[in-house]
């Protein structure tokens, strides 16, 4: 666009000859009547994310072609009819606003907006009314609007991300070049000396409705959010988002259901039942949570305090039934605990970066003691993941990074194949000891100190897929009726709340990937109350654990660069597909142990990273966050450690890393009620609890900017109704969003 610097010479030169200059919103013009392809809601909402501030009176104005002649031959000023400056002065800068159709006028006294003038009635489109532009015209005027120092409203942090600026309606033939410097005719019929020096823009006639426009794809992104590359990429592109997230989906039982007493196939079982769930919760997700494209499953948020309930002094010297009366202990304080499911509003980078951190931390403890039980295989497999996630994460197959996708499950299918030729060669078969059933070993003297290196490291120590059935469809309350105690669902509707944080970092960095306005707090709300109904599924079902938002998804989205929507639905179906085969789950249930705390030693450390990386949204540098990050990391190791120094009274030698989840029976809490001691030494030893409850009180009480703070910005209420393209890929499918158009706190 040709710009000049500001001068005064036009004002100068009405002054002059004695004439007041003209206003520009002629008297001639008949009031503007708004209908349904010209909402001046539509106006409204671009000037004030925009900045401008025009005069939205209804009115239309000649076009400027037609301008008074006054005006036009007595100011020095850039003529768009004629593409060329006028001598005599400088000019003031003029944009063309891709809204209101005229120009954006920068003098002395500021802005000003001048309307095209039509040639018909105000209540009649012709070919010369404005509509919004191309896509192209818009970045040039959002270029220039940045330009001479208009912002947005709602500001972010990368441009990318203002899909609300997008045209609601396309131009044909397109009136904006992209650069601002020229126009090119709306309607080729017309004189050809007339269109190369005026502005027509076709409009839609007033039958046509406004679609809203698709998302861009954000860039970097294979496949953006609401994008359908075909069916076939689609499957593609959802088997390797779960492959990818393996790791947090299958290994949580292969911990919980030995530490309950269960037999192999109970844990075979258990890991079909969560890949069931966690397919049917994402789809529900998909439509009615957040419409992310982010996954659901069993978090490592419900692992600790599982751990902890499951040695509990009742619950561990159980001899008959142990694992069906502990799952079913689980299930009550599950459902019960999904209920209290909430979102707080005072939830900043300062708070879910230690309290993520802190969820992987608390299991320091249990990852490589148990990898440690055979080196020879973890060891390997801890270097193989590293290998691949970090020194080949460069490497491109026909445009696949094959080796920083598929890390995890690469790596695992190497190891686990040289396990088994190492159990295969006899690396772990010694005189007298039987191989067929490793845990009878420790009856024999001469075995015993060999019985736990041949439960862990041999890979045909697990008789799942012996006893699996081929086919099985988890089904509700298969375990039993749930049960409900006090003491259980208080530490499931804490912990619940600690689930509801990691979701809300993970719904903000997932908007930020896929180029999305962040949600309305309704959204968010109704996203996390749907976490709690999957909760709900995940008790009734018995999983062991609660769902929720797999922080890990949001890694994935960035790794593999697939935000679409489609496929993660698809995905999900496989897994539901894959549910139903019992020996699916019993390979999984096959993986030796060792094996697996590796794979977790690795799992457990990227979720300490994410967590981390929330506080980019804040001032990293800033000595108030840096103290407030630190000290609450700290103490959520600290204090917990006081806890569990108390060691628990039991028959039972417990293995050294379960001691620290016993010390709820025997911590140092004792107020004469057994049912709240027990609550609140259970809490006090877990790490994240500790951590958001420290690092929460010390963000909303220590003084600091919302940008020091890093506090999320989420999108106003009413930005639905003035610009439904904004956010209109959080909505709720149409046939679903009629029934609940009265909450608006779902923001349907």
């Amino acid at each position: 666009m040709e710009s000049g610097s500001s001068s005064k010479a036009p004002e100068k030169l009405d002054t002059q000859k004695g004439r007041q200059k003209p206003d520009p919103w002629s008297d001639k013009i008949e009031p503007f009547v708004p209908n349904t392809d010209h909402n001046p809601r539509f106006l409204k909402s671009w000037a004030k994310r925009t900045g401008f501030n025009p005069n939205l009176s209804g009115e239309t104005v000649s076009s400027i072609g037609e301008r008074d002649p006054i005006e036009k031959n007595g100011t020095d000023e850039f003529d768009l009819d004629e593409g060329l400056n006028r001598p005599g002065g400088s000019s003031p800068k003029i944009e063309i606003d891709p809204v209101l159709g005229g120009k954006v006028r920068r003098g002395k006294s500021g802005i000003e907006i001048e309307r095209v003038r039509g040639s018909g009635n105000g209540d009649r489109r012709t070919e010369s009314d404005a509509v919004l532009g191309s896509v192209e015209g818009q970045r040039g005027v959002e270029k220039e609007a940045k330009r001479v120092g208009i912002e947005p409203a709602l500001g972010f942090k990368d441009d990318n991300r203002r899909i609300g600026v997008e045209p609601l309606l396309d131009t044909q033939n397109v009136g904006l070049n992209g650069n601002g410097k020229g126009v090119s005719p709306a309607n080729p019929n017309k004189d050809s000396g007339k269109a190369e020096t005026g502005v027509g823009i076709e409009a839609f006639s007033e039958s046509q409705e406004v679609e809203i426009p698709a998302l861009q794809r954000p860039l970097g992104m294979k496949c953006g959010l609401t994008e359908n590359p075909g069916f076939v990429p689609l499957i593609f592109y959802g088997i390797q988002h779960y492959l990818s997230l393996a790791g947090s989906l299958i290994f949580i039982p292969l911990i919980i259901v030995p530490a309950m007493g269960g037999t192999d196939e109970e844990t075979a079982t258990v890991i079909s039942t969560m890949l069931f769930v966690s397919g049917i919760t994402t789809i529900l997700h998909s439509y009615f949570g957040t419409r992310l494209p982010l996954v659901q499953g069993s978090s490592f948020v419900y692992l600790a305090p599982a751990l902890v309930i499951i040695n509990s002094k009742e619950l561990r010297n159980l001899n008959e039934n142990k694992f069906k009366h502990i799952m079913k202990e689980l299930q009550g304080a599950i459902i019960v605990g999904s209920v209290f499911q909430s979102i707080l509003g005072l939830i900043n980078p300062v708070v879910v970066a230690p309290t993520v951190a802190a969820v992987s931390l608390a299991f320091f403890s249990y990852g490589f003691p148990q990898a440690g039980s055979c080196v020879e295989i973890s060891i390997p497999q801890i270097l193989l993941v590293l290998l691949f996630a970090l020194y080949l994460r460069g490497i491109s197959i026909n445009g696949h990074h094959i080796f920083q996708v598929y890390a995890v499950p690469l790596s695992v299918a190497i190891i686990w194949a040289y396990a088994f030729f190492l159990t295969k060669g006899g690396a772990y078969n010694y005189k007298g000891c039987s191989s067929d059933i490793p845990s009878s070993n420790i009856l024999i003297d001469a075995c015993r100190r060999h019985a736990f290196t041949m439960k862990h490291c041999r890979t045909d120590a697990s008789s799942a897929w012996r006893t699996a059935a081929w086919v099985r469809i988890p089904y509700p309350l298969m375990w039993g009726i749930p049960t409900f105690h006090l003491r259980t669902s208080f530490i499931m509707i804490i912990v619940s709340i600690v689930a509801s944080v990691e979701s809300v970092g993970s719904y903000h960095t997932a908007s930020v990937l896929v180029n999305l306005r962040p949600p309305t707090p309704g959204v968010v709300s109704r996203g996390i109350g749907l976490e709690g109904f999957s909760s709900v599924l995940a008790g009734l079902w018995g999983t062991g654990t609660g769902s929720t938002t797999l922080i890990e998804s949001v890694h994935t989205i960035d790794m593999t660069k697939m935000a679409s929507r489609r496929a993660v639905e698809i995905g999900a179906v496989f897994l539901i597909f894959f549910s139903f085969f019992g020996k699916v789950g019993a390979l999984l249930a096959s993986i030796p142990q060792a094996l697996a705390a590796s794979v977790l030693c690795f799992v457990w450390g990227l979720i300490v990273a994410l967590g981390l990386s929330t506080l980019q949204y804040g001032q990293t540098a800033s000595s108030r966050n840096v103290i407030i990050v630190g000290f609450s990391l700290f103490i959520s190791l600290s204090i917990p450690a006081y806890f569990q120094q108390y060691q628990p009274n039991t028959i039972l030698v417990l293995p050294s890393y379960f001691v620290p989840y016993a010390a709820a029976s025997s911590g140092p809490v004792h107020s004469g009620s057994q049912a709240l001691d027990y609550a609140i030494n259970a809490l006090l030893s877990l790490n994240m609890v500790v951590a958001l409850l420290v690092a929460f009180i010390l963000d909303n009480t220590v003084p600091g900017s919302k940008q020091e703070r890093g506090v999320y910005i989420w999108s106003a209420a009413d930005n639905l109704e003035d610009d439904p393209s904004s956010l209109s890929h959080y909505s709720l499918p149409k046939k679903v969003g009629r029934f609940f158009g009265w909450a608006k706190c779902v923001g349907s």
